[in-house]
Formats: C-alpha cells, structure tokens, sequence
C-alpha cells in the first residue's frame, strides 16, 4: 500500500496507475474510492462512465499541484500541459486534505513499507 504525503503528514492511502491498463481504468466502474489514485503519466482526464464527482489534482514531475479542479460524471478536462500526472479522489477530499496549488507531494510506501520507509 501506498500513501499520498504532504509536509510528512499522510493525506490518503494511494493506488498509482502507470501502466496503460491500470489508466484506462482508473475509477471507472466504482461506487467511490477511499484514498486517492495516481495517474501518471497524464495531462488531461475524463469521467465518462463515472458514477460519482471527483477532485482531480494535476502534478508536475516532482509531484508539485499545478492545478486543481472537480470533475461530474461525464465530462472531461482540457490538457494540462505542465502536468506530468493526475491525482484523482472523491469530490470534496481535497477540501478536508486542504490540497491547493503549489504544494509539494510525495508518494511513499510502494515497497510495502509503512510511511516514511521510502
């Protein structure tokens, strides 16, 4: 398991999706997500097929937030450019994680350590 970091506090449990399959998917198909998912590489996304409304945080390659935004069902976003990656998590997460623009982020625990091991 992994975990999205901010300023050593955990935010969220973290799945991350770098593969084409495991992009393509993404949350399509899910009641919600507990946690956050990370897209990368990705400029852009779309909700369509999605049965709830998400926050989507577009990072640059040092996982920096360049952009925020919430996404309904059925939509899609512009790309991105800066963006080397999507962080995807149920409407209203990034209100209560306080994510905006300009923070730094990290991603620990992909080797199955507890956070901080990576």
């Amino acid at each position: 398991m992994a975990w999205l970091v901010r300023d050593e506090r955990v935010l969220a449990t973290l799945e991350v999706a770098e593969s084409v399959r495991g992009r393509t998917r993404g949350l399509l198909g899910r009641d919600g997500i507990e946690g956050a998912i990370l897209l990368r590489p990705a400029k852009s996304v779309h909700s369509f097929g999605m049965r709830f409304p998400i926050d989507v945080a577009f990072v640059d390659r040092e996982l920096v937030v360049v952009r925020t935004c919430r996404l309904r069902p059925n939509r899609i976003t512009l790309p991105v450019w800066r963006a080397h990656g999507v962080i995807e998590a149920e409407a209203g997460a990034f209100g209560r994680w306080g994510l905006a623009p300009g923070d730094r982020l990290e991603v620990r625990g992909l080797d199955g350590g507890a956070p901080g091991s990576s």
